[in-house]
């Protein structure tokens, strides 16, 4: 364990960082498990609109440094090929 006051502090925000982080992955897992249900089901309307909010998602959390912007850009892409 850290020593220093500051790498005490630096062990808290990892900590807190860390539980935020896995917040947002775990949304990203299950919009993209309704996206994937909806397409698998050949209700169109529903998978569109499920597709909006996985977009959406997906790239707030490429914004916030979540996940890389390439990761994000290949989950959409998959994503929006599967539905059409």
């Amino acid at each position: 364990m850290a020593n220093h006051k500051s790498a005490l502090k630096r062990a808290r925000q990892n900590t807190i960082r860390q539980l935020r982080n896995k917040t947002y992955k775990t949304r990203i897992k299950n919009v993209v498990k309704t996206v994937r249900s909806a397409a698998g089901e050949n209700s169109s309307e529903t998978a569109l609109n499920d597709l909006n909010t996985a977009k959406s998602v997906i790239d707030k959390a490429a914004k916030k440094g979540i996940i890389h912007k390439n990761t994000a850009a290949r989950k959409i892409s998959r994503l929006s090929k599967l539905v059409k």
